[in-house]
């Protein structure tokens, strides 16, 4: 949707009765290189959660790294593949960095839009689907660990399947866990 359509079409989600927003943060779109980020236009991430919260809604945010099957390389930048050892969604030291390094510029502007900060966002999104994927206990820690140390302080949420193994793969302690359906 275009930046001029956003209050119009979250101020019609809020006159349907919606209350809250689910969005996704495509980190492709938002370091489509190494080290070069993009915030503005359509890419403004702040803006739109600002404009969310004036016109009522709430906001769940879902930053990934991977967001989702249905985006392109779940939202992942393909440059991460010059690296031909490169293992995505584990605790690889360049991908865990590379993801670091996007959450370094991601993370602030998500943290001062947090509801106890006078913001619309209730939640966070901690991976998405890595029950699926994976079962790397340890990379979840880093991820939730970035998420914390770059001020994130509303519940993390893991979001998974429905099956013992999805669940089990992609659950951590202490992090709230929902299914798909």
């Amino acid at each position: 949707i275009h930046p001029q359509c956003w209050r119009d079409r979250l101020r019609k989600m809020r006159l349907m009765g919606i209350n809250t927003l689910d969005t996704y943060v495509a980190w492709n779109l938002h370091e489509p290189s190494p080290g070069e980020f993009k915030f503005d236009g359509w890419l403004d991430i702040e803006e739109y959660i600002r404009i969310a919260g004036e016109e009522g809604l709430q906001v769940i945010v879902r930053p990934g790294p991977y967001i989702c099957a249905e985006w392109e390389f779940g939202g992942q930048p393909a440059w991460l593949l010059k690296d031909p050892d490169m293992k995505l969604r584990c605790s690889y030291q360049p991908y865990v960095d590379a993801t670091a390094r996007f959450f370094k510029e991601l993370l602030p502007r998500l943290a001062s839009l947090q509801i106890h900060r006078g913001g619309p966002i209730i939640m966070v999104q901690l991976e998405n689907e890595y029950g699926t994927y994976g079962d790397d206990k340890a990379y979840l820690r880093s991820m939730r660990a970035m998420l914390v140390e770059g001020g994130i302080e509303v519940p993390l949420f893991t979001c998974d399947w429905a099956r013992d193994m999805e669940l089990t793969n992609g659950s951590l302690d202490g992090v709230f866990m929902s299914i798909n359906f």
